[in-house]
């Protein structure tokens, strides 16, 4: 089967910025070598900086920067708290209208992370506010699901997919921190079977001119289609 060609949101000589497919790796992993997205988008651009990462489950904005430069003005606003992202997630259970999790993180065994305990000199301070945008009821086989926007104010390993899991609604599908899934439809088609965690936009300063810029990308079909299925419609042709 034939890749389809990365999606750009945005490009000029400062930075570019992709719509990352689920299932893609951004830079290589251990496993077996596969061609990741940053090699992808560098065979059409030429070379990028990495400035930020999503899981390989996650979709969504993806940046990279395309000078030196760049690179060092896009670090600092992502350290600094100068970027606004804004992600949407597939939850399971019924989350509150809005909430603040501020549980600290940790590291956990074979690259995980956790909500770290109360003292716990290994946990670093995060919080990210979640806000439900649509609750499912149970339609069996599918469980109560929700959509929730979720916006990290810190940048910690994991941060959204374990603080949702703390705050007992996990992703849809999470093999590290919830059910491994799939989520599948009354005939036994898979809908999902990935963390289903969009990276819907970022919104920041041109790292040269200074002009806002905000960046978008649409909901991925996966996600959709058990949207569609949650609320009893058809699916999505």
């Amino acid at each position: 089967m034939t890749r389809a060609v990365l999606p750009v949101l945005h490009a000029d000589e400062h930075l570019v910025a992709i719509d990352k497919p689920p299932g893609r790796l951004v830079i290589p992993g251990r496993a077996a070598p596969e061609q990741t997205v940053r090699e992808e988008a560098e065979a059409r651009f030429g070379r990028l900086w990495v400035v930020h990462r999503l899981d390989r489950g996650t979709s969504g904005v993806l940046l990279f920067a395309r000078s030196a430069p760049a690179h060092r003005a896009l670090n600092l606003a992502f350290e600094g708290h100068r970027v606004t992202k804004r992600y949407l997630a597939l939850v399971r259970g019924t989350p509150p209208p809005s909430a603040i999790v501020t549980a600290a993180i940790a590291p956990a065994r074979r690259g995980r992370m956790r909500a770290a305990a109360p003292g716990d000199a290994r946990g670093k301070e995060a919080a990210t506010e979640v806000r439900l945008l649509e609750a499912f009821p149970a339609r069996p086989p599918l469980p109560a699901l929700a959509l929730v926007e979720a916006q990290p104010r810190t940048g910690r390993t994991h941060q959204i997919r374990v603080h949702l899991a703390f705050a007992g609604t996990p992703l849809a599908v999470d093999p590290d921190y919830g059910e491994p899934g799939p989520l599948r439809d009354g005939r036994g088609t898979v809908l999902l079977d990935r963390t289903p965690l969009h990276a819907a936009s970022l919104a920041l300063r041109h790292p040269a001119t200074g002009e806002p810029l905000r960046l978008e990308a649409g909901m991925p079909e996966d996600m959709v289609r058990v949207i569609a299925a949650a609320r009893g419609a058809p699916p999505p042709a």
